[in-house]
């Protein structure tokens, strides 16, 4: 049974992830095509970098982003929620809670990224939400939703696993050294805010670093076929050996 105090973790939840996407969500976009360009695929647009990126989106497609804003904020919204409800019970149920939250926002997440993925290139743009979700249900079947549901699962677990690992052996590794420095203090109280911060920060990127090329699976998995209606990529193995044979891996994606 829910009580009040693990709905005001999800409330404060929510309410962080949709802060943060709404921040972010420029760059996640810029990032989404980057994963997916391998320099074949004609309606992407071909970015220099990050800040090139940026100013063409801006330019040419500000307008049409506004839906993938209100989409991702739903996502994040609904996956932030459920993460720190996962936290504040037992942690042994934390890998199948992590499963049922990939289950249950891996569409929202398949829509986002067609929306991402969305030029004025494309022939038969979505309008928004509901018109990619109605066109994806009527031209692929419900199962396209789930397009990805592999690699994210990978991702959803592997992620907190290293992210949280890393926290805790940098946070121990820390507290030694305080601890010799000030030898005649308790360990309680020798780390302040700022070396928290630090520490999340570290073991964030430790585990974004890690786990990337999942997103990149999921990412490529989840675009749109083409006019002729065939998939890209048929699965997580198809993704890896053509990514492996046109661009050398996954570093430079």
């Amino acid at each position: 049974m829910i009580n009040g105090w693990q709905w005001e973790n999800a409330v404060a939840g929510s309410a962080a992830g949709l802060a943060t996407v709404s921040f972010t969500h420029p760059l996640d976009v810029v990032r989404t095509r980057f994963q997916v360009n391998d320099g074949r695929i004609s309606n992407i647009p071909t970015y220099k970098n990050t800040p090139h990126g940026l100013f063409n989106i801006a330019r040419a497609e500000l307008q049409q982003s506004q839906a993938e804003v209100s989409e991702e904020q739903r996502g994040a919204r609904t996956h932030s929620a459920s993460c720190v409800s996962c936290r504040s019970r037992r942690p042994g149920l934390s890998l199948h809670q992590s499963c049922l939250v990939s289950l249950c926002t891996n569409p929202v997440w398949m829509v986002k990224a067609r929306l991402q993925l969305q030029t004025p290139q494309h022939g038969r743009p979505y309008s928004g939400f509901h018109d990619a979700l109605r066109t994806i249900l009527k031209e692929e079947g419900w199962r396209a939703l789930y397009k990805g549901l592999v690699p994210g699962l990978f991702l959803q677990v592997t992620h907190g696993a290293v992210q949280f690992t890393a926290y805790e052996e940098l946070r121990k590794f820390a507290m030694n050294i305080r601890i010799g420095e000030r030898k005649n203090r308790i360990a309680n109280g020798l780390l302040d805010s700022f070396d928290y911060a630090f520490l999340g920060a570290v073991s964030k990127l430790a585990a974004i670093l890690l786990t990337y090329p999942f997103q990149v699976i999921r990412s490529r998995l989840q675009q749109r076929p083409g006019i002729e209606g065939i998939p890209r990529y048929m699965d997580s193995f198809h993704v890896v050996k053509d990514t492996a044979r046109v661009c050398g891996g996954f570093t430079e994606v």
